[in-house]
């Protein structure tokens, strides 16, 4: 009898991804090619529309302001956020656009419980728009494809998740993949930010964040759009080998083909030279530190290498897989200038 993951994880391990970045290597001319296909295995790009953006409630609260909105991704599929504004906001403010983690919703970075288990997950640092409004931000939570308000169902189950329904697989047969999907929604609400919401926000200081799923996206989001201004990904970088291929995670995270060409490490050097704040947990048991400092240290490699060195942070939290607001946000201020 042989185990087959144990069996692919050694095969792994003699395949050296085909379009890996090496120190040395141009880092422009590389990230050229490098998009190129990163954009092609998301199954990018999708179909482009109007944003038919609308206002849908207003609500004016002790901090802030909050404008719940919808814009329309791809014909026919409209997202549902909600924009905070600082209550003493004088002017355009930088914005972070905030994406939850396998969670029961957007409802998370709002601060605000719904289901059974919420309030844990608020615990663990994940409620970013309430957050981002405390550090004089203005802040968009968006809800994510197959959770939340976007998922297959009303019950507040992360719906994509492999345990409950790989609602998300269903991409795969039609060439496309739950993160392109969500990197597409991502890079649509920042046209929507740069077309609809100036009066409020400085688009040219954009930061993506999230935790696990959320990191995820915000980690992809910020390879292939130079319009992010700021990348902070939390508990979601580390190699394929030591955590996606390594362990049960949800289908959502697989995207068809791509460890034949880098490893994570690899396409984070798309982000460079921009800020770039990876954010992990000391103990995360899913996405391992070891793999985390592995693929960090070839992203600072390329950063090094066009003299940006001083805008590449890895910062480690005490404790698991969480976010770590007191530990992240005062380096995200630091190099968002």
């Amino acid at each position: 009898m042989h185990n087959s993951r144990d069996y692919i994880n050694r095969l792994a391990k003699n395949i050296k991804p085909a379009m890996a970045y090496e120190s040395g290597m141009s880092v422009e001319e590389w990230q050229k090619e490098a998009r190129g296909k990163l954009e092609e295995l998301l199954g990018l790009p999708l179909v482009t529309c109007p944003a038919d953006f609308r206002i849908t409630k207003e609500t004016v609260c002790d901090d802030y302001t909050r404008y719940d909105f919808t814009y329309q991704s791809e014909p026919g599929y409209y997202m549902p956020c909600a924009l905070l504004v600082p209550s003493n906001a004088q002017g355009p403010l930088p914005v972070a656009v905030c994406l939850q983690g396998h969670s029961t919703g957007m409802h998370i970075s709002l601060g605000e419980t719904k289901f059974p288990g919420d309030q844990e997950t608020i615990n663990g640092g994940r409620d970013f728009a309430v957050r981002a409004v405390k550090e004089g931000f203005c802040a968009i939570a968006m809800e994510q494809r197959y959770m939340g308000q976007c998922g297959p169902t009303e019950s507040g189950a992360p719906g994509c998740m492999g345990h409950t329904e790989n609602a998300s697989m269903g991409a795969l047969l039609l060439g496309r993949t739950a993160i392109g999907e969500r990197v597409w929604d991502v890079q649509r609400l920042i046209d929507v930010i740069e077309s609809e919401l100036t009066d409020y926000i400085d688009a040219g200081k954009i930061i993506l964040m999230g935790n696990s799923g959320g990191g995820t996206v915000t980690f992809y989001a910020s390879c292939m759009d130079e319009r992010i201004a700021l990348s902070m990904p939390s508990c979601a970088v580390c190699t394929y080998d030591d955590s996606i291929m390594a362990m049960n995670h949800c289908p959502c995270n697989f995207i068809p083909n791509i460890r034949k060409y880098f490893n994570m490490g690899d396409v984070g050097v798309l982000i460079a030279p921009r800020p770039f704040v990876l954010v992990c947990g000391e103990t995360d048991p899913i996405f391992p530190l070891q793999g985390v400092k592995e693929s960090f240290e070839i992203i600072e490699s390329a950063y090094e290498s066009l003299g940006k060195s001083e805008l590449c942070r890895l910062v480690i939290g005490n404790g698991g897989h969480q976010f770590y607001p007191d530990d992240a946000w005062p380096v995200a201020k630091e190099l968002l200038k």
